[in-house]
């Protein structure tokens, strides 16, 4: 094999991303325009998806958590994908219901979100949230009641924060669906969330998925971001995620 074809091959083996991809004359070859095409389908299926509560987080982790679920202003996923605002705010009736069931200033606040791709809180959310879960627990954390948000944004975090005015709050979120996977999942961290707050007060995990960031390695993760923000009091950019084998910039 030569050097060009060599640094395909090493190149092919690091990433799921459509490099090098065999052409056939000006266009891809029939197998990969079929693939190209039916990942495409998944990615657009993953935004149209929905969450059942019971059926997706079954009935067990929903008594032992507590877990309910809301809805922002967003009436139906057509509304959602066209006022991103919406997705930012609660719907009246549902933030009444949080400041009745939830209880107020917790130290960890774990909020679920469906985002771009339902697909990806379905198959990450569950077993990340009990990775979290019990990792919070044994650290002593003082845990508040965890519910999902349906039609949600990142955003619907200040709204939250505002309510509840949890020292730390996490949102799991499913990403913007792309051509190499479509159930990747997203974890957002916000000190002290309030009305007013952007991205650059906001900590982030993605690509949380089978062929991404592991489970256990994002929950490991996500709570040492967490207590670092804890002890910062502060979080966002001036916050850096420090690990074991190194320091993430």
């Amino acid at each position: 094999m030569n050097h060009k074809g060599t640094l395909q091959t090493i190149c092919k083996t690091l990433t799921t991303a459509r490099v090098f991809a065999p052409r056939k004359g000006t266009g891809l070859s029939t197998r990969d325009w079929l693939s190209l095409r039916a990942d495409h389908a998944f990615a657009r299926d993953a935004v149209f998806e929905s969450i059942d509560l019971e059926r997706d987080f079954r009935s067990e982790r929903i008594d032992q958590m507590g877990l309910f679920e809301v809805s922002s202003k967003a009436n139906n996923r057509h509304e959602y994908l066209l006022r991103p605002d919406l997705g930012r705010q609660l719907n009246p009736t549902d933030r009444n219901r949080i400041q009745q069931q939830c209880p107020f200033q917790p130290g960890l606040q774990i909020i679920l979100g469906d985002g771009l791709s339902a697909a990806a809180l379905k198959q990450q959310g569950p077993p990340l949230l009990d990775s979290i879960w019990e990792l919070a627990r044994k650290q002593g954390w003082n845990l508040g009641r965890p519910f999902l948000v349906h039609q949600s944004r990142v955003g619907i975090l200040n709204e939250i924060g505002n309510l509840l005015e949890p020292e730390i709050a996490i949102l799991l979120i499913g990403e913007r669906p792309g051509l190499t996977t479509a159930n990747s999942l997203s974890a957002y961290l916000a000190y002290k969330p309030n009305l007013g707050q952007d991205d650059a007060n906001r900590n982030l995990i993605s690509n949380i998925h089978g062929n991404g960031v592991a489970i256990k390695d994002a929950s490991v993760r996500i709570m040492a971001l967490a207590d670092s923000m804890k002890n910062a009091k502060t979080g966002g950019v001036t916050i850096k995620e420090t690990l074991a084998l190194g320091v993430r910039n």
